[in-house]
C-alpha cells in the first residue's frame, strides 16, 4: 500500500505514488482528459493550446508541485489541475492586458503632453532669478550708460542695429561696449556660455 502523507486536513500521495498512479490511467481515462483539456482550454491565449494545458498538468502532477489526495480519481484530479491552470492563464492574460492598456495610456500622456504648446510664462522661482540677475547687472553697468543702454535694449530684444539707432551709438563705440561688457560680465561669472 502506498505511503500517504499528511495534506490539508487530508492524506496525499507522495510524489513517486501519483507518478505510478499515473501509469494505470486507461485510455478511456487519457480520452476524458482530452475532452477535459480542450473544455478548459476555451478561450484561453491563442498561445496555450490544449494539449499544452494536459501536459502542464501532467508535468505539474509528477514533479509534486500538485500533489493528488487520497481516494480523489486521476481523472478528477487532473480535471482539477487543469482548472486551476486554465485560471493562471486567465490571471496572467489579465495583468499582461492591464499593463498593456496602462502603457498604452501611458503613452498616449506623454503623447499629448509632447504635443501641447509648453507655457511660457516662466515660473515665480525663475521670474525671481532672472529678476535678482538683472539687478546685479544693472549695478555691474550703472557706471557705464552705453553699456547700460545695451542691457536694457538686449532685455527687451531689439536688435544690434535697433539699439543702436534707437540710442544714438555710432557702431564703433557699441562693438567697444560689448567687449567692455563682455569682460565684466565674465570676471562675475554671469555669462551663459555654451561648453
Amino acid at each position: 500500500m502506498p505511503e500517504l502523507k499528511p495534506f490539508y486536513g487530508g492524506l496525499v500521495l507522495l510524489p513517486a505514488e501519483t507518478a505510478l498512479a499515473l501509469k494505470l490511467v486507461t485510455e478511456t481515462d487519457l480520452l476524458r482528459l482530452k475532452a477535459i483539456a480542450r473544455l478548459h482550454a476555451r478561450g484561453l491565449p491563442a498561445d496555450v493550446s490544449w494539449d499544452d494545458l494536459l501536459q502542464e498538468a501532467f508535468a505539474r502532477v509528477i514533479s509534486g508541485s500538485r500533489r493528488k489526495p487520497e481516494g480523489v480519481a486521476m481523472v478528477v484530479f487532473l480535471s482539477g489541475v487543469m482548472r486551476s491552470l486554465r485560471s493562471e492563464h486567465w490571471r496572467r492574460a489579465q495583468l499582461e492586458s492591464r499593463d498593456s492598456h496602462a502603457l498604452r495610456r501611458l503613452r498616449d500622456v506623454q503623447d499629448s503632453q509632447e504635443l501641447e504648446p509648453t507655457d511660457p510664462t516662466p515660473d515665480p522661482e525663475r521670474s525671481m532669478i532672472a529678476w535678482q540677475e538683472m539687478a546685479r547687472i544693472n549695478r555691474l553697468f550703472a557706471d557705464d550708460p552705453v553699456a547700460l543702454q545695451i542691457v536694457l535694449g538686449l532685455a527687451e530684444g531689439l536688435s544690434p542695429d535697433e539699439i543702436r539707432k534707437m540710442s544714438g551709438i555710432c557702431k564703433t563705440d557699441y562693438d567697444s561696449a560689448r567687449r567692455r561688457m563682455r569682460r565684466a560680465l565674465l570676471r562675475e561669472g554671469l555669462t551663459c556660455e555654451k561648453k
